[in-house]
């Protein structure tokens, strides 16, 4: 099979009669059926081919098929945004009744369905501390019908061990999502690990450039049949437009993140030398608690990195003092970009529950973007003199 970065390119929709060499917009709701025959199995599932855009389009197809050869998913589906993603796949899987494991280490909205939109529909929960699969096999009762993480997780990177989950959950016959936003299928392939579906913002590193909303969910057909079967009646759809933009980003997906990777180490090398910041946490930093499975699970270190400067008024001192770096609550794009997610992307947690996961008042998330990594340091390095109060010379 053809390496990723040549799959990313070369899968295309087939070329129209006009000979295109880059793949056209597909900009319509709707499909004219040759006849009342074809109409009928269509619908019927009898025949393979477009009939709405909410359903399908050459232009979603596109960047569904691409993204299945990158993660080794059988099938796939594409959403409106991350998390029409996240509560599609998981709302497919369960019942009134049934039980989900989690890694406690979540993105904000994560956590919300989790523990509050889930249990008004039945459907309760268990955290995990921890990346091992012990802790999770600890967690499993006979209701559990679904073990659900992120890894890296956003914004405390902690990892879990997909290999060893993905055999637990194999073993208990209980299937494992598991959300790649900050590896993408470039780091890491969560389904060669044992996973059953992937989730996907496809809004970070897939667009890359912080231009759209998008999502996917692939992974294992049967189950993903029944998140297609979900997203068809509730209608997540993802546009065309979005669809179009998304697959051409996928083409030049593993040059980026090879990047990215390469600016955010060497961002985080220097922060940790550097006296105002007490902490950086980044998956290859052999300072990062669990370095050893960083480097074996991923294939770079990722785009983003954790520094903390102690508290709330130094970190806000910080971006305030910011020229070069954005402030945003998004990731994965060209541009830098600085969050502090106490008061921003997981500011509905409560204060225990952000402690618990590593999210402190004065804890900074970096997503570094593809500037001249000096120039970046630079921007940080005047920006953490503001906060700390010392004088830049």
């Amino acid at each position: 099979m053809p390496h990723p970065e040549t799959l990313a390119i070369r899968t295309q929709h087939p070329t129209t009669p006009n000979r295109e060499h880059s793949v056209p917009l597909f900009l319509t709701s709707s499909f004219v059926f040759d006849d009342a025959e074809q109409a009928r199995a269509l619908f019927a599932e009898e025949l393979e081919g477009p009939v709405y855009s909410r359903y399908s389009n050459p232009n979603t197809d596109e960047f569904v098929r691409k993204l299945c050869l990158l993660e080794g998913a059988e099938d796939g589906i594409a959403t409106a945004s991350g998390m029409s993603a996240v509560f599609t796949a998981i709302a497919s899987l369960v019942h009134s009744g049934d039980h989900i494991v989690a890694a406690r280490a979540l993105f904000g909205s994560s956590h919300q369905l989790l523990t509050r939109v889930f249990p008004k529909w039945g459907v309760t929960h268990t955290y995990v501390d921890g990346g091992e699969a012990e802790a999770f096999a600890d967690a499993i009762t006979p209701a559990t019908k679904l073990i659900f993480v992120e890894t890296p997780s956003n914004p405390g990177l902690d990892l879990v061990d997909l290999e060893a989950l993905g055999r637990l959950a194999q073993s208990r016959g209980i299937p494992l999502v598991v959300d790649n936003c900050f590896s993408t299928p470039i780091l890491q392939q969560p389904i060669a690990l044992g996973a059953s579906l992937v989730v996907h913002s496809a809004t970070k590193f897939i667009d890359g450039q912080g231009r759209t909303l998008g999502g996917a969910i692939v992974g294992h057909k049967a189950l993903v049949a029944e998140a297609r079967f979900l997203a068809r009646h509730s209608g997540p759809a993802l546009s065309p437009f979005n669809a179009w933009v998304l697959s051409k980003s996928l083409e030049t997906l593993a040059l980026r993140l090879e990047k990215h990777s390469a600016n955010a180490l060497h961002v985080a090398r220097w922060l940790e030398t550097h006296p105002a910041v007490r902490r950086v946490r980044y998956p290859h930093l052999p300072s990062h608690p669990q370095f050893a499975l960083a480097t074996r699970q991923m294939r770079w270190g990722g785009g983003v990195l954790t520094l903390d400067v102690g508290s709330y008024e130094t970190a806000r001192r910080v971006i305030d003092g910011l020229r070069l770096c954005s402030h945003s609550p998004n990731l994965g794009d060209v541009r830098t970009i600085v969050t502090h997610p106490a008061s921003t992307t997981h500011s509905k947690l409560t204060e225990e529950e952000r402690q618990r996961v590593g999210i402190t008042p004065g804890l900074l998330r970096i997503s570094v973007g593809l500037e001249h990594p000096d120039d970046v340091v630079a921007d940080l390095r005047a920006a953490l003199a503001v906060g700390s109060k010392e004088v830049v010379h």
